[in-house]
């Protein structure tokens, strides 16, 4: 089973991309797992860019999603919302014929220092993807708060509850992958 990881956070130092880098080693048995081009390779979504041809890292994006068994998207919250540059990927995406997302089984993740974890970015996630036709597994549902805590310096998931959690979230996205 092969799972394509999408990191909506562009910063070094990113919690998000240290949660995205934990979960090769965190995935069950059987499961390879490779994280997505940042979505700071893409231009600003716009229709006359798309009229002109869609440009080659939207295709190559596209290409890996629709080859992926799952996907998973790791991101942080941005006041209250998804982050520009992810949202910008997904509308790129989301105008691919056929669309890579439509049916594909995708799991959510979010990471932040504040104590919700990232819990309102997952939840307008969620009503964008609903258009996409996306079948995101609901429940669990992994937010972690107080992520400065959980990460080290040099950028890796220390924190052992939290890798226990994630870990029986992929196990569960497995099985829902499977079941489909």
């Amino acid at each position: 089973m092969k799972w394509m990881v999408w990191v909506g956070s562009v910063r070094k130092g990113s919690y998000n991309a240290a949660v995205a880098r934990s979960l090769s080693d965190l995935a069950p048995a059987g499961v390879t797992v490779e994280l997505l081009p940042s979505v700071a390779e893409l231009p600003i979504y716009s229709e006359d860019i798309q009229a002109e041809g869609f440009p080659p890292a939207v295709t190559a994006l596209g290409d890996s999603i629709a080859a992926a068994d799952g996907l998973v998207i790791v991101t942080p919250e941005y006041n209250y919302s998804v982050p520009g540059g992810l949202k910008n990927a997904i509308d790129w995406v989301s105008r691919l014929k056929p669309m890579p997302i439509k049916g594909k089984p995708l799991l959510i993740q979010s990471a932040s220092m504040g104590a919700l974890g990232g819990a309102r970015a997952q939840y307008h996630l969620r009503q964008i993807l609903v258009t996409l036709d996306a079948r995101a597994m609901n429940v669990p549902e992994v937010m972690i708060g107080a992520a400065h805590k959980k990460v080290s310096e040099a950028g890796e998931l220390t924190d052992t509850g939290t890798r226990d959690f994630i870990g029986k979230q992929l196990a569960a996205f497995a099985d829902f992958i499977a079941k489909t």
